[in-house]
Parts: C-alpha cells; sequence; structure tokens
C-alpha cells in the first residue's frame, strides 16, 4: 500500500457514509465525512451511481493509484470476491448476484484489488479494536445493544459475526430479551404504560421506582447471556455498543457482579467511538497491509 489513507465505508439499508482513515493515527481525517441517503430499491446502475457520487467527493483530493477502500456491507455476501447475495430483504435486491467490487472499481476508474469488503456486523467490534474501547487486545466479543441484538467475536484480524441473535434463550431467542423491545415490552406488563424506547424510560427512572428493577432483570438476562459467549470465546474483555448501552451506567455494575459470581473476571465496557466505529473498522482492513 503507497498511502497511510484508506476510505472506510459504512454501507446500510437506506444510507451510504464514507470518511478517510488515517492509518497511522487510527483516525478520521478532518472534514472527510460524508453521508448520504440511498434508494437501496433503486436499479443496480442506480445504487452504483450513488455510492461513487459519494466515494468521489470524499477522494477528490486523491490521485486514483493512491486509493484503497474498505467497506461494511450487510449479508449474506460474498466478502472475499465482493458478489452480493442480498436477496428479498427490501434492500439492495437489485444486486443480488453481481459482482460489486467489480461494478463499483469500473465506475470509480479504479483498482479492484484496492477495494475489500467487511461485514458489517463486525465492522462496529473491528473499529473498537482498532482505536477505541479494545484496543491493543487480540481476543474481544462484542454487543450491539438496541433495535436488535448484534454479536461479534474478534480473535486477531477481521472481526466477524457472531450471529446469536437468534440463539434460544430463557422462553425465546436471545433478542427476545437484549433488545429495546424487551424493555418496552417489559415495562408494559408491570405498569400497563407504553414508552417508545430506552432513552424514555430512563427518564422515567427518577418518578419511578420499577425503572430500576427492569434494568436489574435486564442485567441479569444480559449476564446469563454472556456467560456462554463468554466461555466459548475467552475473551479479554467484552464491548457493549448501541443504543442501549447508553444507560449502562443503570445495569452493568451488577453485570459485573454477576459474572463474576461465575468466577468470570472479564472487564465488560462500553463502546467510545460511536458511529465512528464502522468507518474506522471498514478502513482497518488496509492496516496490515502498509507499505509506504
Amino acid at each position: 500500500m503507497r498511502s497511510s489513507m484508506a476510505l472506510g465505508i459504512d454501507i446500510g439499508g437506506s444510507h451510504i457514509t464514507a470518511a478517510l482513515v488515517d492509518l497511522e493515527t487510527r483516525a478520521i481525517k478532518e472534514g472527510s465525512w460524508n453521508r448520504k441517503r440511498i434508494n437501496s430499491q433503486g436499479s443496480a446502475a442506480d445504487i452504483i451511481d450513488e455510492w461513487a457520487a459519494v466515494i468521489n467527493e470524499v477522494f477528490a483530493a486523491t490521485n486514483t493509484d493512491s486509493r484503497y477502500m474498505g467497506i461494511g456491507m450487510p449479508g449474506p455476501f460474498d466478502y472475499e470476491q465482493g458478489i452480493s447475495l442480498m436477496k428479498d430483504q427490501h434492500k439492495y435486491d437489485a444486486l443480488y448476484g453481481l459482482n460489486v467490487k467489480a461494478l463499483l472499481a469500473a465506475k470509480l476508474g479504479m483498482d479492484a484489488t484496492h477495494i475489500r469488503f467487511i461485514n458489517d456486523a463486525g465492522c462496529f467490534l473491528q473499529g473498537e479494536t482498532f482505536s477505541g474501547a479494545a484496543a491493543g487486545r487480540q481476543h474481544v466479543i462484542g454487543l450491539t445493544l438496541g433495535t436488535g441484538l448484534g454479536s461479534a467475536v474478534y480473535h486477531g484480524g477481521l472481526a466477524k459475526d457472531a450471529d446469536l441473535w437468534c440463539t434460544p434463550f430463557l422462553d425465546g431467542m436471545a433478542e427476545d430479551y437484549l433488545s429495546t423491545r424487551w424493555f418496552v415490552k417489559r415495562y408494559h406488563e408491570i405498569s400497563g404504560e407504553t414508552v417508545a424506547d430506552v432513552k424514555a424510560l430512563v427518564e422515567r427512572i427518577a418518578v419511578d421506582d420499577r425503572v430500576t428493577k427492569i434494568f436489574h432483570e435486564f442485567a441479569v438476562n444480559l449476564a446469563a447471556f454472556l456467560e456462554d459467549f463468554v466461555a466459548a470465546e475467552s475473551p479479554e474483555v467484552v464491548v457493549l455498543g448501541g443504543n442501549i448501552a447508553n444507560a449502562a451506567a443503570l445495569f452493568l455494575p451488577e453485570v459485573t457482579a454477576q459474572l463474576a459470581a461465575k468466577q468470570m473476571q472479564v472487564p465488560v465496557v462500553t463502546a467510545v467511538l460511536g458511529e465512528k466505529a464502522a468507518i474506522l473498522g471498514a478502513a482497518s482492513i488496509w492496516h496490515e497491509q502498509e507499505a509506504y
């Protein structure tokens, strides 16, 4: 690689976010952040055109030969070959079976070998191990706690999707108990009232002591789930991200205590990079290949 810069890209169901990352300082280049909405139900040509427009804007000041990029892409996807396998997911159906790497390279006028892909679920943890809460660690597991449950593992190299959301857990599956909908459902069960999300629930904590009890119950569930995950992966640290992690002060101490009671002393920390994690994680695909 001839440049210490790489473009990190996060492809979502309705957006693309891109920014240049300095691989030496492990930081996003100031002023390079670009986020645009995308019509993921458009034609293949339109999708590639929209992506390319954003990429070219960020790459404007760099020459073609020095352009390298890592792309966090939702699955299913052939990450090595760059072929989309997404079908019937109400997003990017038009790209099914197409070589996205080749199409992008042709549109951008760049070498296809300068484009690499990583699973988007692993991007969050990749970023946090590259320059965030787990920097310098070689064995890490991560959870994103939000609308759904994301999970990833890192043992050097690239972080991978652990795909544990549908793991059998209690009377259902893990995501039933470790997501926003559990909080909403549980509060309604015990109060008869409805809240929009976890943030709204936190705002009631001063006037409703049942909220504290719900977070305690969540902590017990989360610790029980982590027990098997930690035993299987033997991580040096566990990283929690997602919107629910913003309320970590209300459940993290109990999670740590529950794990310690099981003789598991692994640190459980919250992510620090926010939405930057995916960008840094995607760009860091090129870090090991540095050759300036």
